[in-house]
């Protein structure tokens, strides 16, 4: 499925209205831009509900003498959030996924005060071993928006963290490093997050034999990442596949019901390499 934007009939007639960069906007970008706004409204609103860490529901213990029986259940589902954000984002795609099969999902909260990537990581290893113990799965799945999808790499790439990690979807996540909003390099994990990091320059080191399945999803009108391609995972040792999405910004990647299905295709382990989308078509 790709996606792409559709300029609008009347464009001649505002180009005389607007000179400059704005005569050369299209539909696409102005829907888009307006779609970040909306849902920037609404995660303002839920964002207070997401500040505390989420109740643990601990497993109910298998009954004495019961014999297991081999199933399908699919691994813990691992929700990670952007920089100073919250689980709150994932409200939608948390109700979608569990309305499509994926009971198990857990939504992560980290400190807003995190200022270092690495530290996080770890933290997040912790977790996953938490989460592991108490749903009797060997392994997981993690969704990560941003900033998330960047810790979660660095936990399965660089701390061993592939033998916990059994696919990472990552959404709008600087894998090479991002140059937008210059300003913001004063916060220590914005730093990391630059191209001419140490960080980004230890995910280009060798990874022989890691097992995580990596699906990066990036948006051609993702204002946050620059370049637009930096959103993709290019590493010859990980078996990565990425996915375009073409017609919504930043906010709507974890939010959007397109996106919502590709990433449960991708989480899908069932469905052959061939059958996966090049692009996502928005709408």
């Amino acid at each position: 499925m790709k996606v792409t934007g559709v300029l609008p009939l009347f464009l001649p007639f505002y180009r005389r209205l607007w000179p400059g960069r704005l005569a050369d906007l299209s539909l696409a970008f102005l829907k888009a831009t307006a779609l970040e706004a909306a849902i920037l409204a609404g995660h303002l609103v839920l964002y207070p509900t997401g500040l505390t860490q989420e109740r643990r529901i601990p497993a109910l213990p298998a009954q004495e003498g019961a014999t297991r029986l081999p199933g399908r259940t699919a691994p813990p589902v691992v929700l990670l959030h952007g920089f100073i954000d919250n689980r709150s984002v994932f409200v939608l795609l948390r109700r979608n996924l569990a309305q499509n099969g994926r009971q198990r999902i857990t939504s992560l909260n980290y400190s807003p005060l995190t200022c270092d990537i690495r530290k996080a990581a770890e933290l997040l290893g912790r977790h996953i071993e938490e989460i592991c113990e108490r749903t009797g799965s060997s392994r997981v799945d993690i969704v990560g928006h941003s900033l998330g999808g960047l810790i979660a790499r660095y936990y399965a790439q660089c701390l061993g963290g592939d033998l916990r990690v059994r696919t990472l979807v990552t959404l709008g996540t600087p894998h090479s490093g991002t140059r937008a909003v210059p300003l913001a390099s004063a916060h220590p994990i914005v730093r990391q997050m630059r191209p001419d990091s140490e960080l980004i320059e230890e995910l280009t080191r060798p990874a022989p034999g890691c097992r995580t399945r990596f699906v990066s999803f990036w948006s051609d009108l993702d204002s946050v990442m620059v370049p637009l391609e930096t959103a993709c995972i290019d590493h010859p040792d990980l078996d990565a596949h990425n996915v375009r999405v073409t017609g919504i910004g930043h906010l709507a990647l974890p939010v959007h019901p397109a996106v919502a299905a590709g990433i449960r295709e991708a989480l899908d382990i069932a469905r052959s390499e061939s059958r996966r989308a090049d692009g996502l078509t928005v709408a």
